[in-house]
């Protein structure tokens, strides 16, 4: 694609994180917006700063864990915009919690929001994509599609997922007007541990605040820095990008030892552990 410079983008999570600076990037590149989020007050929040650009926005409450209410959102966009160019499969959520004890219920939740949701957004949305002289769907996955920690089974699966379907979708789309971007972050600077459905954090921390300490270290790279990362993908038509130097690394190490890097990267996050008290003593 490009450039966004009148083209209709559509990004869902886009109440906060990385949405809503990707919402700030597009509004920047001259885009036109239609934002979904569940959260109405941040939703509303975003609007506000691009108001203050003088962009063409508009938004709509939507659980991207309900496949009618995407459809609801592709229709609403339609009549609002006339179509769409882009679409940023973005929201998602976080949980932590062992296999072994973990409740269906919660693995439900986050498979429905972050794979289903995709999956649906993709569907309800090829539609209009599919009119347009060129248009891009934008699936963000993680570096947890390549490796795993515990207690993060069931989002190592649902990004992997993302991952798989977004593959093979851009091989259905192949000689069509429409790309398929998957987008693998590293740790971003975002709210989504603090807002992580846990239930139990032994296995990787003394405590819930500590395991969203060590989150905090590692999530180097800011959403701005991300959203701009995601927007030159769209614009010079990649199909994968990595964000982020920790999500090179993490690449790095699991093509050259995919049996091993999950290994490392556990062990990674044991240091971590018990570097912690000492740090807690030095302030």
């Amino acid at each position: 694609m490009r450039g966004l410079r009148g083209k209709v983008v559509v990004i869902t999570g886009a109440a906060s994180g990385i949405g809503a600076a990707l919402a700030l990037a597009a509004a920047h590149k001259g885009a036109r917006l239609m934002l979904a989020d569940i959260d109405a007050a941040g939703l509303e929040r975003t609007l506000a700063t691009l108001r203050t650009l003088g962009c063409e926005c508009h938004s709509f409450i939507t659980d991207t864990g309900d496949e009618a209410a995407l459809h609801t959102l592709a229709a609403h966009t339609l009549a609002k915009l006339g179509g769409a160019d882009v679409l940023i499969n973005n929201a998602g959520v976080s949980m932590v919690a062992p296999i072994e004890g973990m409740k269906t219920s919660d693995a439900h939740w986050l498979m429905n929001i972050n794979f289903w949701g995709v999956v649906h957004g993709c569907q309800a949305f090829l539609p209009l994509l599919r009119q347009q002289p060129e248009a891009v769907l934008v699936n963000v996955s993680s570096i947890f599609a390549m490796v795993s920690i515990p207690t993060q089974g069931i989002y190592n699966a649902s990004k992997a997922a993302v991952r798989g379907f977004s593959d093979a979708l851009r091989e259905e789309l192949r000689g069509t007007t429409v790309g398929v971007l998957c987008v693998h972050p590293g740790g971003i600077n975002t709210n989504i541990a603090n807002r992580a459905r846990i239930t139990d954090s032994r296995m990787v921390a003394d405590s819930d605040q500590e395991m969203r300490d060590n989150f905090t270290k590692v999530a180097r790279t800011s959403p701005e820095r991300a959203a701009q990362v995601i927007i030159a993908a769209i614009e010079s038509g990649q199909t994968r990008v990595l964000i982020g130097a920790d999500a090179k690394l993490m690449d790095f190490l699991y093509r050259l030892a995919p049996t091993r890097s999950s290994k490392w990267l556990t062990h990674f996050g044991q240091w971590l552990r018990r570097m912690a008290p000492k740090q807690r003593s030095e302030t």
